[in-house]
């Protein structure tokens, strides 16, 4: 008994250092898992310890506490720890083996249950483990290892109850309630400690996610603990700040005055002010600092720092807000005032109220109306006054007012007035803002007045916005117009256009205009009723305050009836009585204009000076009457005879003089002469009298090499018409001199030109080609010019006709191509939009064409010009150029054709091989010749030659276009002949570079052609 003693007592040893080890465990802080896990190892190991040296009782039967073990395993720390003890007595209580091994493993499994059962029980209630509890484990426990002793072999198990039945069941319930007490006990100790982990946690994690920063120090001002807010403010890391000093972070404050704070902190207990504080990168924030003696110990001292930056910032711009409003009220260019709600006396007056009134605020504060105007003025503004006051309604305004001042005089008022409530929701004061209206009212009646004359002004007045939108219009513009006034707002100046005046004129009015602000002159209108009439017209823009247009006015007078007297004086002036045809007057101002023109144009005019031949023998046999008859219609023929530009005048008696332009040499005035001829020699029936005459005409040519004046011109042509009487009449002579000038093409040196090619003294002109059915432009011809720094402009034919059997001839003819396609990258640069089809034609001569490197050149031309494409290069050549080998010029165009580089045939009609060319030659383009469509509206045959070109381009599959096409009527009978494609005066003269662009954009289809495109459909059709 007393061995069983000693057993137990060693056994219950190992149990304490358990429970002890236990606690250390506890106190760790490792995961709930593996605090299981451990406690099950130390548990486990402590059973394996009881069992190494137990009671033996007999062979292969041993007895120690490890019911106690397992047990109190699994009701402290639950099934995982019990487990895992288990585990280990069955790893080491199996091998032991005996006959007390089934016994044994009974024990270690009911042990663990037992203990992981209460566990269960008494965790999900939640309720503290007590010694009854303890108590009942013990017994609950034993009496079940009791009740296993049934598994052992008959003597043995009797034996063994006898034996240990009574101490088990006097010590081992004892040593569970032991050993559960003391790790009960351990188990408060360790929720305590767990709670005040917990609490000290929570308050260390409202320290760090609080917004203010938190500081404890020592009395000397050295940190010892901050938390994370005071680091986000002040740029410092936690660890940095640590062990600084105050004063370190004071912006403005000495280390005596933060410790001056400490002191009285320690002698007052708390302290609270605003400092400033330095950031680690320099910056300067405002702090709110709380101060107070640590609580629990001595010698600390806690510090909560709120950064008040924004505050600060916030309380300034109220300041800075305040300060503002204020300057503004006193700055305000209308009169602020301020009255008390109850008395109606004035509490405040800006600047601005004493100028208007004259009366300073010193005066005015502390007093009523009644103090300052006339009594019935005054009692009046306060009956205003408290009518707002007693008004629901926000602000009010009062009618303008006639108010009296000091210095002013009377002075017009608009006033707004506003009552102001307190907090309690009572009117505390009045608001009024007052305009001094004086000068604007009297603009009001200034504006009366102009409307007053605006209405009955004999005048017409038109007024657009600044877009040029009819916005008013006055009675005397009805009158005079026929357009109402409902018909003409909303609509612009251009239902009035009569088309009398070119695009040029209303640009230079609109120059005018943006420039000088006004424009006056004449111009012709037409009426709602389609009448034409003059107007003199004034028109002025109106600006605003900023200098931008923001009207037109327009002021204008009906002068028709004395355009029309003008219009009799001047045809007095400047026209023949009988023949209605200019005079000697008129015909020198024509000339000398029309001689201008024809430099500017680079073309010649031709001075015709005509004399009847046997005119005199009619006027003697027939009498002056019948003389004037023939005269009159002899005149009228030989007007019709000329185009619309050339003039017929009639200088005396029986002599004219008829000048002839824009003729590119002097071979083009031979048609015109003809018909001359014709119209003066064709038979005038008078009554019964049968009349026929003939004429003799002198032709001179202009510009020649000399420089002549306009009577030269005439005394040439006079010179060269009594020359063709004496040749017989019934003819004309050119001039001698000047024919010969014309023939020789006014030749220049060659050295001269060579000269002139080196100086950059040559330009291109381009002339544009387009469809005239659909308007597209096509391209353009490049014409060379010569900008001769003596004679200006000279055309062409002055001076290639001296080079052009010479070797100077490719020279120019090179540069000509390569300016031109330079011109071409140029446009394109500079952001002209070209059509896809658009290119450049350049006329190329016979003996250029004949260079063996002709196709080389073109090659290195075209990669010189990379943004060119070849197709946009068309080369011209001449029909009648001297090309006597035609297989030849065929191969060479071939091999241009492949390089993409396109042909025209130019002036085709005029040579004599033209069928032979049109199967030979892989031409795309046949220019007919200007010659032909110049007089295809009055020759037949010419009309027969160019249906028959057109005929021949559609059989071989050629485009063709015109040259020479003059004016509209012209284009309308191409077109209605199936020829869309022309060129000439009636689309444009030829352009100088920089002119082109403008053209372009400003282009449009002649109307009157797309009429003859939409007939000739409908015929079609």
């Amino acid at each position: 008994m007393l061995s069983v003693a000693l057993e137990l007592t060693y056994n219950m040893a190992i149990l304490v250092a358990m429970v002890l080890t236990s606690g250390l465990i506890r106190r760790s802080q490792e995961s709930a898992t593996r605090q299981a896990i451990l406690q099950g190892l130390l548990f486990g190991t402590a059973t394996v310890i009881n069992m190494v040296a137990p009671m033996d009782l007999g062979s292969g039967l041993i007895f120690d506490p490890r019911t106690v073990t397992l047990s109190l395993c699994g009701l402290f720390f639950g099934p995982l720890a019990a487990g895992v003890a288990a585990a280990l007595a069955l790893a080491y209580r199996l091998p032991l083996g005996g006959a007390g091994v089934i016994m044994g493993v009974l024990v270690i499994v009911s042990a663990a249950v037992w203990g992981w059962y209460f566990y269960r029980r008494w965790s999900s209630a939640k309720q503290p483990i007590r010694l009854p509890q303890l108590l009942l484990l013990g017994l609950v426990v034993h009496l079940t290892e009791l009740s296993l002793m049934a598994t052992l072999p008959a003597p043995l198990g009797w034996r063994t109850l006898q034996s240990l039945g009574l101490p088990i069941m006097l010590a081992f319930p004892l040593l569970t309630l032991l050993l559960g007490k003391m790790l009960s006990s351990q188990d408060a100790v360790a929720q305590a400690v767990a709670a005040l982990r917990k609490s000290e946690h929570q308050h260390r994690s409202i320290l760090e996610a609080a917004m203010d920063g938190f500081w404890l120090t020592n009395l000397q001002g050295r940190l010892l603990e901050v938390n994370q807010a005071y680091a986000r403010m002040s740029g410092y890391t936690v660890p940095e700040l640590l062990g600084m000093h105050v004063s370190q972070f004071e912006a403005g404050e000495s280390e005596a005055l933060s410790l001056a704070h400490i002191q009285k902190v320690l002698a007052v207990g708390s302290d609270r002010f605003e400092t400033r504080h330095l950031a680690k990168d320099g910056r300067v924030f405002d702090v709110e600092v709380s101060v107070q003696l640590h609580a629990l110990e001595a010698g600390h001292v806690v510090a909560f720092l709120r950064d008040i930056t924004e505050r600060k910032r916030s309380e300034q711009a109220l300041l800075d807000a305040k300060t503002l409003t204020e300057a503004i009220v006193e700055n305000a260019p209308l009169m602020i005032f301020l009255k008390d709600a109850r008395s109606l006396r004035f509490v405040l007056l800006n600047r601005a109220g004493e100028n208007m009134l004259g009366f300073g605020r010193d005066d005015l504060i502390g007093k009523s109306d009644l103090d300052f105007f006339p009594s019935v003025q005054a009692e009046d503004f306060m009956r205003k006054d408290r009518t707002v006051l007693e008004g629901e309604s926000g602000v009010q305004d009062t009618p303008i007012e006639a108010v009296q001042t000091a210095h002013q005089g009377v002075r017009f008022l608009h006033t707004r007035k506003v009552g102001i409530r307190g907090g309690d929701g009572q009117m505390k004061y009045l608001l009024g803002i007052s305009e001094d209206v004086t000068e604007h009212k009297k603009a009001q009646e200034r504006l009366l007045l102009t409307a007053n004359v605006f209405t009955h002004a004999r005048e017409g007045i038109l007024i657009t916005d600044a877009a040029g939108t009819i916005i008013d219009v006055n009675e005397s513009f009805s009158r005079i117009t026929g357009f109402s006034r409902a018909q003409a707002l909303g609509k612009t100046p251009n239902i009035l256009s009569s088309g009398h005046q070119t695009p040029d004129f209303y640009q230079a009015m609109w120059a005018a205009l943006h420039r000088d602000g006004q424009w006056y002159g004449e111009i012709w209108n037409r009426r709602e009723n389609g009448e034409v009439y003059a107007e003199l017209l004034n028109i002025s823009a109106v600006f605003d305050a900023q200098g931008q247009v923001q009207n037109y006015v327009a002021l204008f007078s009906d002068i028709t009836p004395i355009k029309e007297h003008e219009k009799e004086l001047e045809r007095i002036a400047h026209y023949d009585v009988l023949t209605g045809l200019p005079n000697r007057v008129l015909l020198a101002d024509r000339l000398h204009q029309t001689m201008a023109q024809s430099i500017r144009r680079c073309q010649q005019l031709a001075v015709v000076y005509l004399d009847l031949d046997g005119f005199k023998n009619i006027n003697d046999r027939h009498g002056h009457d019948l003389g004037d008859h023939l005269l009159r219609h002899v005149a009228t023929r030989m007007k019709l005879a000329l185009r619309e530009g050339d003039t017929l005048a009639r200088i005396g008696g029986d002599e004219f003089v008829a000048v002839l332009i824009d003729l590119d040499d002097s071979q083009a005035a031979v048609p015109l002469l003809d018909r001359l001829l014709s119209a003066a020699g064709e038979e005038v029936q008078l009554g019964d009298v049968s009349l026929q005459i003939s004429a003799s005409l002198g032709v001179t040519f202009y510009p020649q090499v000399e420089a002549v004046e306009a009577d030269q011109l005439l005394r040439q042509a006079d010179q060269a018409m009594y020359l063709a009487k004496l040749a017989g009449k019934n003819r004309f002579y050119f001039f001698d001199a000047e024919n010969d000038r014309s023939t020789r093409g006014h030749f220049e040196s060659l050295e001269r030109i060579r000269n002139a090619l080196a100086a950059q003294e040559f330009l291109l002109y381009y002339q544009p080609k387009v469809n005239m059915r659909t308007g597209a432009v096509i391209g353009v011809e490049a014409l060379i010019r010569w900008q001769h720094p003596d004679r200006g402009l000279l055309a062409p034919a002055l001076f290639l006709p001296v080079i052009e059997e010479h070797a100077l001839a490719v020279v120019v003819g090179e540069w000509v191509m390569d300016t031109a396609l330079s011109q071409m990258e140029h446009w394109q640069n500079d952001g002209l939009v070209l059509p896809e089809s658009f290119n450049v034609s350049v006329n190329v001569g016979a003996r250029q064409l004949q260079q063996g490197n002709f196709v080389a050149f073109l090659q290195t031309l075209l990669a010189a010009h990379p943004q060119i494409r070849p197709a946009q290069l068309e080369v011209e050549i001449l029909e009648t150029s001297a090309l006597s080998d035609l297989a030849g010029l065929s191969r060479l165009i071939d091999d241009c054709h492949r390089l993409g580089v396109l042909f025209a045939l130019d002036d085709f009609g005029t040579g004599y091989s033209s069928l032979s060319y049109l199967k030979h030659l892989r031409v795309s383009v046949l220019k007919m010749d200007q010659s032909f469509v110049r007089d295809m509206l009055d020759d037949p045959d010419d009309l027969a030659i160019l249906r028959g070109v057109i005929g021949l381009a559609d059989a071989f599959n050629r485009r063709v276009i015109a040259e020479g096409v003059e004016t509209e009527a012209h284009g309308r009978r191409l077109l209605e002949m199936g020829c869309e494609l022309g060129q000439g005066y009636a689309i444009a003269r030829p352009l100088p570079a920089q002119a082109f662009p403008q053209w372009l954009q400003h282009w449009q289809q002649n109307p009157v052609w797309g009429v003859a495109d939409v007939a000739l459909a409908a015929r079609s059709a």
